[in-house]
């Protein structure tokens, strides 16, 4: 605990115990103890309870830091009247969790004349920032409030902090624009706004900021193009801009900041046009992300005078053309992807000479030719050539076929032309005959009244124009859900006979051409009454004459697992609430899903993306898996049943249920799915999210659960499980403070419990090695049933 003995130093000026294990409560009335008290460093510890609003009556002190503890509450809105305050540091606390939207505290605070640091990042903090005022004199030049719950817009006033050195405001709720008047802030080095909703385009004004080295944005729904002024920004060192909706040209000023050195990261925009040759004046730059955009063109060969390069992702675009020479001179490259674009031609040999490549993704190109044997082509876990149907040779793990070597003379060659070329021709006309007929029957088809055959074991016919009119026009009324890919509308076919769901798929994300073939692929041959049933794919043009591209599945009128676990009453027009036996019956239906698709397809399925809004519930409440745009299909090579996956799209899994292996780069394996069971089964009996607040350093909901066996596991329990009669009487033991003696029931449901997190906890073990196949898990919740039944 804090020394209590300090508190009788009247005259004590500072206190520094940071980085212990210290813990307990400051005093309210310290301002009585410690009048003349200038530092409180107490940072790194594990102290809770209220900040004292007493600290307003010391008028000496200069820094309060109580980083990274557990404080909570608000903060005195008192404490502006600390005239020699410098510092005040509350990073890493849960300040503000539950309390009232009242921010204006910082205004208290900013109004400070001689404070230079807040920093208030990492805690619950909600609602708007107040208008910072105009007659402010402060020095203030730190200002973090990110990782926060702010909402609304960035205040007005933001200008008045003219003595801004640093302003974080990232992994909040604010919206709106980026206001122009930022400008106004000369000395700004670093400008976190990142992972927040603000829309609009970024303002040109941000090259007055001319000693900024750090901008990050990324995450949030700008719009517009990049302003070339950004050009202006002579000191910039990192650049982040990923996940936008930024659109138009690269500016060639862009390329021209000799200072981008660390990261220029553009990646998941729908940026055009071609990459302009000026990039090769970035020679002290580390890490290049274009990757995911609409980008076209040759990739310059200037690209090889980014001497200092050792990451470059270009995948994800419309790049055409050969791979140019000038890549080889990067020596220093670690990484390199130019998947799912054009590319043509040869892989460039001298690759095999970049000592320093770790990862080389070719995958997805029109790429032809001999594979190469050596340096990082001996290494088949480190490069994709997959989706290349011309590429042969290469190391035997790759599995493509050998070269053949024609060697045909000219005469040969001439000889061949001479027999083949009447062939050809006979086979043209065929074919233009052919096309004729086929063109007379498609037009006398089309003057017939349309006929949809039933849903059944054959796929449904349905074009665009019938897929609009089910979905009312894909009204937004009709929206079900929304991810990443795309849209999910309701839709009503077969003359009003039959609800269906359609998914639309978002075709300005590049991944989605893959995820769409992917999920085609994954459900084209796969049946069980787990699985969510495709009834068709629509592959067309809309009315804009646009690319379509839409699925087409049974309906499921119970919505989700995340809506029946998490969604609030309220938001229901009836209560749900699932007791233990249906989730029991639901963890064994995505049980039986997953061991079906790991040992009993054609070919092994992973599902990769494994989450409770990816499990579907019918009529019955029975759980159908869904969503398999991320799936992974795999080929067994060996007898030792090493496996590779034939399909990679994008990154595997959503945070919170990827395996840790995935974070590391690691293939998609049917361990990896187990492990996503694992937490979907904790979060189903603990009624926590993987996300939730209370997870953080080395807390996670495995090490939550693991840590209540098997003595206190009731108390991590979804509190809507317990019995009613076991609430009360749990109410009273606590308000008489006596020792409860477990009913027979209790005792009975305890162990049911218990056995469920054991599973859980073993399906979601960090090691791959260490977690269980679906057999067994589906067969020992068959058995926790059967004895809690």
């Amino acid at each position: 605990m804090f020394p209590l003995s300090l508190y009788n130093l009247s005259s004590l000026e500072t206190i520094s115990l940071a980085i212990n294990q210290l813990h307990g409560s400051l005093p309210q009335d310290i301002a009585l103890t410690l009048p003349n008290l200038k530092i409180l460093a107490i940072s790194g510890n594990l102290f809770s309870g209220r900040i004292p609003n007493s600290f307003s009556n010391i008028s000496t002190l200069e820094k309060i830091d109580l980083s990274e503890n557990s404080f909570v509450g608000s903060v005195p809105n008192n404490l502006g009247n600390l005239q020699n305050l410098q510092q005040f540091l509350i990073n890493g606390n849960q300040c503000g969790i539950g309390e009232a939207d009242d921010l204006e505290f910082v205004n208290s605070l900013v109004n400070c004349t001689h404070l230079a640091g807040l920093e208030l990042t990492n805690n619950g903090f909600k609602g708007p920032l107040p208008n910072f005022k105009a007659n402010l004199s402060t020095q203030l030049s730190v200002l973090l409030l990110g990782k926060n719950q702010i909402s609304g817009t960035i205040p007005v006033g933001i200008e008045n902090l003219v003595n801004l050195t640093e302003l974080g405001m990232e992994i909040n709720f604010l919206e709106g624009n980026i206001p122009f008047l930022i400008g106004k802030l000369p000395k700004l080095q670093r400008l976190f706004l990142g992972g927040n909703r603000l829309s609009g385009q970024i303002p040109s004004s941000i090259d007055n900021l001319t000693l900024l080295y750090e901008l990050h944005l990324e995450e949030n729904n700008l719009n517009g193009s990049i302003p070339s002024s950004i050009g202006n920004c002579h000191q910039l060192q990192f650049l982040t801009l990923y996940n936008n909706s930024l659109q138009g040209l690269i500016p060639k000023q862009l390329f021209l900041i000799s200072s981008l050195s660390i990261s220029l990261d553009l990646s998941s925009n729908s940026l055009t046009g071609s990459l302009p040759i000026e990039i090769g004046k970035l020679k002290s730059l580390s890490t290049i992300d274009i990757s995911k955009n609409r980008l076209s063109g040759e990739i310059p060969s200037s690209i090889g005078d980014c001497n200092s390069l050792e990451h470059l992702y270009m995948g994800g675009n419309f790049f055409e053309g050969i791979i140019p020479q000038s890549l080889t001179l990067l020596k220093g490259l670690q990484d390199l992807d130019l998947s799912l674009n054009n590319l043509s031609g040869h892989i460039l040999k001298d690759v095999e000479k970049l000592s320093a490549l770790q990862s080389l993704n070719l995958s997805f190109n029109n790429l032809e030719g001999e594979v190469p044997t050596k340096g990082i082509f001996g290494n088949a876990t480190a490069i994709f050539v997959n989706g290349n149907d011309k590429l042969c040779g290469g190391i035997v793990e790759l599995h493509l076929p050998a070269c053949t070597n024609h060697g045909s003379t000219k005469q040969e060659k001439s000889n061949a032309v001479r027999i083949v070329l009447p062939i050809i021709g006979v086979i043209l006309g065929f074919f233009l005959i052919s096309s004729m007929l086929t063109l007379f029957w498609i037009r006398r088809s089309k003057s017939k009244p349309p006929s949809t055959p039933l849903i059944g074991d054959q796929f449904l016919k349905l074009s665009y124009k019938d897929l609009f009119q089910a979905t009312g026009g894909f009204s937004s009324a009709n929206v079900i859900g929304s991810g990443t890919f795309g849209s999910v509308y309701k839709g009503i076919i077969n003359q009003g006979e039959t609800n269906v769901a359609v998914k639309v798929l978002n075709l300005q994300n590049p991944k989605v051409y893959k995820s769409f073939m992917v999920e085609c692929k994954a459900l084209r041959n796969i049946r069980h009454r787990n699985l969510v049933k495709i009834l068709t794919s629509c592959s067309s043009i809309d009315s804009k004459g646009k690319d379509f591209r839409a699925l087409v599945y049974e309906f499921m009128p119970n919505g989700s697992l995340d809506d029946w676990l998490h969604m609030p009453v309220e938001a229901h027009n009836h209560s749900r609430s699932l007791n233990l036996l249906q989730r029991l019956n639901i963890a064994i239906d995505v049980a039986s899903a997953l061991n079906y698709l790991h040992y009993n397809c054609y070919v092994p399925i992973v599902h990769c993306d494994l989450k409770p809004s990816n499990v579907l519930l019918d009529r019955d409440l029975t759980a159908h898996v869904s969503d398999f745009g991320l799936a992974r299909l795999l080929l067994k090579h060996d007898d030792n049943s090493s496996q590779t996956q034939t399909c990679t799209i994008g990154i595997k899994g959503s945070i919170g249920y990827a395996a840790p292996e995935y974070g590391m780069g690691g293939r998609a394996t049917i361990q990896a799915d187990v492990f996503s069971y694992g937490i979907l089964l904790l979060e189903m009996f603990t009624g926590k999210r993987p996300t939730d607040q209370m997870f953080t350093g080395d807390l996670n909901l495995h090490n939550f659960a693991k840590a209540a066996l098997h003595v206190h596991v009731m108390q991590i329990l979804d509190p809507t499980l317990l019995p009613k009669e076991e609430q009360s009487e749990e109410i009273e033991e606590i308000a008489t403070n006596r020792i409860k003696v477990p009913s027979n029931r209790t005792n009975q449901l305890q162990d049911c419990i218990t056995s469920i997190i054991e599973i859980a906890v073993q399906c979601s073990m960090e090691s791959p090695k260490e977690r269980m196949n679906m057999n067994d898990v589906a067969r020992g919740l068959h058995l926790i049933k059967g004895k809690f039944s």
